[in-house]
């Protein structure tokens, strides 16, 4: 037993919108990949995940789909997310183990059912033992705070689906906030920028690159500017125009406002003693969002709290999953208890 036990792969995973992370036991980090999938229309036969599937978007013939099973941080496609889950173990472990342990991570605000197709996938996916974790829990402990002790911290992740925001104490949530509105909606309010305001029709991995390059919360010391290539609406010809970051600010201003809404209406709901505890530690940014220029700034004035991002934010989540997973009897009492059917 205990020569088996040496042998099989337990693995966090951080089942995200955007990018899927799997911690395994004893090596850290071993795959960080878009949680894309490209699929045969007719048998449903995964032909590419991943990285390989993300450079064919926009590129495939009429019998390949590009989808991304989630959205939204749920399960929008249970067959295909379960088929890029099993063939993303497979591609972290030796061929003939299967993964035993898994944990993975799941919205704060995740429904009953949700749970359930999260954990059926894993099962099905080869995994014998599955434990579910909030993200913002995750997130906490992987940037290294003391989850356990009776101190009220504030934690904000940002990801591709979901924006996951949560004051822990004791081991639990003590008020969280969860909405649909992060990554993907900053991304798609720059897409309908550009038709709205230039009759432009630029394509979400371009929207992307923007965001990133440029996207900002707040007016930034010295504006950008830069060049952006789309396809004409009128005329139907590729057209290239130049915008500011200014611009950007501009596209991205909703999507930013509903994420600092949601803090300020979480800070409203939050008990008073703990509240006491955020003024002095502050508020915690983790997940890709995070990486938005100027958003901490935004937040510490809307706020006047302290705000800090957690290092490397991207992957702050798999990484507390991780240390879950490494250290599961300390870690029990984080773990979301699941009503089983």
């Amino acid at each position: 037993m205990a020569f088996f036990k040496f042998f099989s792969n337990d693995v966090a995973i951080d089942l995200g919108t955007a990018n899927t992370l799997i911690w395994m036991k004893g090596k850290s980090i071993v795959l960080n990949e878009p949680s894309i999938v490209a699929f045969d229309r007719s048998s449903k036969h995964i032909i590419a995940i991943g990285h390989d599937a993300q450079a064919m978007i926009g590129k495939t013939h009429r019998d390949i789909k590009i989808i991304r099973p989630l959205r939204d941080g749920a399960i929008a496609d249970f067959e295909i997310n379960e088929g890029m889950l099993r063939a993303f173990i497979r591609k972290v472990s030796a061929s003939w183990q299967p993964a035993r342990r898994v944990v993975v991570c799941v919205p704060s605000g995740v429904t009953e059912v949700e749970k359930r197709a999260v954990r059926d996938s894993c099962e099905h996916a080869g995994a014998k033992e599955v434990h579910l974790i909030a993200e913002p829990m995750a997130g906490a402990i992987g940037v290294g705070l003391n989850v356990h002790e009776p101190v009220g911290n504030m934690i904000v992740d940002i990801g591709g689906g979901t924006t996951e925001i949560a004051v822990i104490a004791l081991s639990g949530i003590v008020a969280d906030e969860s909405i649909r509105i992060a990554g993907d909606e900053m991304t798609e309010g720059i897409v309908q920028y550009f038709k709205r305001s230039h009759n432009i029709l630029i394509g979400g991995r371009t929207a992307e690159m923007i965001k990133c390059q440029v996207g900002s919360a707040v007016p930034l010391e010295d504006e950008i500017e830069i060049e952006v290539k789309g396809r004409d609406l009128i005329s139907g010809i590729p057209k290239m125009i130049q915008v500011t970051s200014a611009d950007i600010r501009e596209a991205l201003a909703e999507p930013v406002n509903e994420i600092v809404e949601a803090v300020l209406k979480l800070l409203e709901r939050t008990p008073p003693e703990l509240s006491a505890d955020i003024f002095d530690r502050g508020i915690m940014l983790t997940g890709g969002g995070a990486l938005l220029k100027g958003l901490d700034e935004r937040l510490r004035r809307e706020t006047s709290l302290p705000v800090h991002i957690a290092d490397d934010p991207l992957t702050a989540v798999v990484r507390g999953t991780g240390k879950v997973l490494e250290n599961l009897s300390d870690y029990s009492s984080v773990l979301i208890k699941s009503v089983r059917y």
